[in-house]
């Protein structure tokens, strides 16, 4: 496929056809409160469904209740096998550069300015965080799993936002297009999957390009679900490339919000990060992944540690070698990979499980009460511009 100005326009001016129709049905009928409340407790696929529930959403329920017929099963396991060998570099690149490559965008950054994200900094890298995990279990797409109820509820959640922006004249439809629109979506699957990859690159992280291949097809998979349109998604590397580039292109820039929500997610990890020493870290880690540029635009702090920060590659480099010749060292490598992301979102939750549920701030305003072999290294693909 080929990405021009005019195909990316026409995005724009696209949402989500069934997750609209279904709130707008729900906001006509009165019904938004009870459905947002019941939600809350459907948190398994295949669980009973409560009493009481509106039937357009039992309908949307049951249309989305299972992943798209083409998916490949082998490219899923591998892409989870990926995820296994890397979650910690992988934890790394959502939160220090796929995050803050979101709010290099003035549309998304305003987008959350406008609804609840702005003062809920830790439940919004919380949800991120736990809607990754719960992908690449074993079990994301069978009954009992977190996954599809998850999705689901994120999918009604951006048809809630469109709607609200919309009813209440509060976005320009004309000048920005429409409020989480399709353009913006491929985006945002872009950066959770390219970009990672891209900063995995950067890290110096052994991958092979199956592995690759198989993390940008599991988001492929993620984006269909969430009600992305598969005939206008990057189908390959190249592909991806193109777009991501176009986008950025596009769209990329400073902006108030964007610097306000950088600071809150510096902050944020700060907390996190025992003691004081180290802070500086994040915002070193931050510049390093997104560049100079866009940190400047972000309002990223320069540190005494961003030369320090530019030898992760090396030291990352010895763990991965540790990691490819030792049994024994990749268990401890992918143990404390697994409980690494564990203490982070518990921390960032506070043990607590995060539920996709409509922020209090448009509730009120609805007046609603096994490892992929590190062979054949992944070669990023060339930047694409034009």
């Amino acid at each position: 496929m080929r990405y021009t100005e005019e195909s990316m326009d026409a995005l724009r001016q696209v949402g989500d056809e069934l997750a609209d129709a279904t709130v707008a049905t729900l906001f006509e009928r009165g019904e938004v409160g009870k459905f947002n409340n019941l939600m809350r407790h459907v948190s398994a696929s295949g669980a009973p469904l409560p009493d009481g529930l509106p039937e357009t959403a039992r309908e949307y329920l049951a249309v989305t209740s299972a992943p798209p017929d083409w998916v490949d099963w082998t490219l899923m396991e591998k892409a989870r096998l990926f995820f296994i060998d890397n979650n910690v570099h992988i934890s790394t690149a959502l939160s220090f550069a796929a995050m803050p490559a979101c709010y290099l965008v003035p549309n998304v950054a305003r987008l959350l300015s406008a609804t609840h994200a702005l003062n809920y900094p830790s439940k919004r890298m919380a949800e991120t965080g736990q809607f990754t995990v719960y992908l690449m279990q074993p079990g994301a797409f069978e009954a009992g799993s977190r996954f599809i109820p998850a999705a689901q509820k994120v999918r009604l959640l951006h048809a809630s936002i469109r709607h609200h922006l919309r009813r209440e004249d509060r976005w320009d439809v004309g000048t920005s297009g429409v409020p989480i629109c399709q353009e913006d979506m491929i985006g945002g699957q872009m950066f959770f999957s390219m970009l990672v990859l891209d900063s995995l690159h950067r890290l110096g992280i052994h991958m092979s390009t199956e592995g690759a291949e198989a993390y940008l097809y599991a988001w492929q998979v993620v984006g269909a679900m969430l009600g992305v349109d598969q005939s206008a998604v990057p189908q390959t590397m190249d592909e991806a490339r193109e777009f991501m580039d176009l986008y950025m292109l596009r769209h990329m820039g400073p902006s108030e919000e964007g610097a306000r929500l950088t600071r809150q997610l510096i902050d944020l990890y700060e907390e996190v990060v025992p003691g004081t020493f180290f802070d500086p870290i994040v915002s070193s880690l931050i510049r390093y992944l997104v560049g100079d540029t866009s940190a400047d635009w972000l309002n990223v702090p320069r540190t005494a540690w961003d030369t320090v920060v530019k030898a992760a590659p090396h030291l990352l480099g010895v763990l991965e070698t540790i990691e490819d010749r030792s049994p024994l060292g990749a268990w401890a490598l992918d143990r404390l990979g697994h409980l690494t992301t564990i203490f982070e979102i518990s921390s960032l939750t506070r043990g607590r499980v995060m539920h996709y549920a409509i922020p209090e701030h448009l509730r009120k305003d609805f007046g609603v009460s096994g490892t992929v072999p590190s062979t054949r290294r992944w070669t990023p693909p060339a930047p694409v511009f034009g």
